[in-house]
């Protein structure tokens, strides 16, 4: 408090909701109180952080107009373009009346928002407070992004099937069918949603959560077209290391009682994130061919992932009593805690960014089976260029899940990724501690300072 006080540098995040973008704001702006500045986190009402996790921050929520049915639809596009549509006037007044009333002593410094979150770069222009940008995807999705929506623009999509596997020119190993297009609505809105996101318009700078060391070629590419700094300051959960909890979901800690009884390295972590969903016939596949290879387990089964369903009660019939005590499934776990837990040697993950650096910074392997969007992106990396892991890429079928986890787990390949893997997470340990990481957070906090 006495650092706040000290400080009068008042900041305004503004995270995009959903869990993805909500860890990685939180945490940066753990570091940046940390630096003495006072944080006011605004955020929507939809799928609002709790305060009580994060009582160093202000929290102030502004109305979103979304509607039960926009929510209940999962269309994460449509949702995003009815925020921005919807929070302008609502985050201009929040910023003139609440915010200001608050401590009147701390005049904002800067606005730091998430990329989805553009229009708040148009209040901050309104009210000429400096902006910074927050990317949470990686640099290379971004460069996907961008020549997909070039190929868009020269009438080269959607792609025939017979193309899927060709390779995207000057984006090897990209495939056709890794380009980040989602799969919750028509590519023009998407398209349209990520050139809004893109669009750097009058910030001052752009925040990414990568290092240097991970993605420095897909980095000095952007920089290169890019009219404003860059600060590569990745992995932001290693950043605030004493952030509390922003889950949306409750977590289960009793796993963690459970990996302490599991022998090092022997078990596989399967979690699809928070917005994945699978089929019940993929449920019974991936319960089968879990079981079947014969290593432990632990499941995150998330509520709503599985036909609408809590998931758990559609396994199959006698499948809880076979794996005894080999296997333990959660609705939701303590992702960092269980990464970094010695018994965990694989991670089964949809490959979205933040759990693939998560997954990277501990040194585990990975087993990629990316949903849609940045995640397919991820997933290609991972398996093709920094060689930690491997790809489901076909239908989910018991067999075929069975002779990957082995191969992950207990094989000689599985072995070199291991290997792989605990040489990234020490390139990533030392570019936080005096390397390109730690070098661009004090560049960034001396930005904001400058302000």
């Amino acid at each position: 408090m006495e650092n706040k006080a000290q400080s009068g540098h008042r900041l305004v995040l503004v995270p995009c909701p959903y869990q993805g973008h909500i860890n990685p704001m939180l945490q940066l702006g753990t570091f940046l109180h940390s630096k003495g500045f006072s944080i006011s986190i605004v955020h929507t009402h939809f799928n609002s952080p709790n305060p009580s996790n994060h009582p160093e921050f202000t929290f102030f929520p502004i109305p979103d107009g979304l509607t039960a049915d926009e929510i209940s639809s999962g269309n994460v596009v449509a949702i995003m373009f009815t925020i921005n549509a919807n929070c302008k006037a609502s985050f201009k007044q929040c910023l003139t009346d609440r915010v200001t009333e608050q401590e009147p002593q701390n005049k904002i410094t800067c606005i730091i928002y998430d990329e989805f979150m553009y229009f708040s770069e148009s209040v901050a222009n309104d009210l000429n407070i400096p902006r910074i940008l927050l990317r949470t995807q990686s640099a290379i999705n971004f460069i996907a992004c961008n020549a997909l929506i070039r190929l868009h623009s020269k009438g080269r999509t959607p792609f025939p099937d017979s193309m899927s596997l060709n390779l995207v020119p000057e984006l090897h190993p990209l495939r056709f069918k890794d380009l980040p297009i989602s799969i919750f609505d028509t590519l023009e809105n998407i398209l349209k949603l990520m050139a809004n996101g893109h669009d750097v318009r009058t910030s001052s700078a752009i925040i990414w959560n990568t290092p240097d060391c991970l993605e420095q070629s897909s980095l000095a590419q952007i920089q290169q077209q890019c009219q404003v700094p860059i600060f590569s300051i990745g992995p932001l959960h290693k950043i605030a290391t004493a952030a509390s909890n922003s889950s949306l979901l409750e977590e289960d800690t009793s796993c963690i009682a459970w990996l302490d009884k599991q022998s090092h390295n022997s078990v596989i972590y399967v979690s699809l994130g928070s917005l994945a969903f699978i089929s019940e016939k993929e449920l019974f596949e991936m319960a089968w061919g879990l079981i079947n290879s014969r290593q432990p387990f632990l499941w995150v089964i998330r509520p709503g992932s599985v036909c609408d369903s809590d998931g758990i009660e559609l396994l199959p019939q006698g499948f809880l009593e076979a794996i005894g005590e080999r296997g333990c499934i959660v609705t939701w776990a303590p992702q960092m805690e269980v990464l970094a837990h010695g018994a965990v040697g694989g991670f089964w993950s949809h490959c979205g960014w933040n759990s693939t650096l998560e997954s990277m910074s501990e040194g585990v392997p990975m087993l990629c089976r990316p949903y849609s969007s940045d995640q397919k992106v991820n997933a290609r990396y991972v398996s093709q260029v920094w060689k930690i892991g491997l790809q489901l890429e076909n239908e989910l079928e018991r067999g075929e899940i069975e002779r990957a986890v082995k191969k992950l787990m207990v094989d000689d390949d599985g072995k070199g990724m291991r290997v792989r893997a605990r040489d990234l997470k020490e390139k990533i340990e030392v570019s936080m501690k005096g390397g390109s990481s730690y070098n661009c957070l004090n560049e960034l906090v001396e930005l904001i300072r400058s302000f």
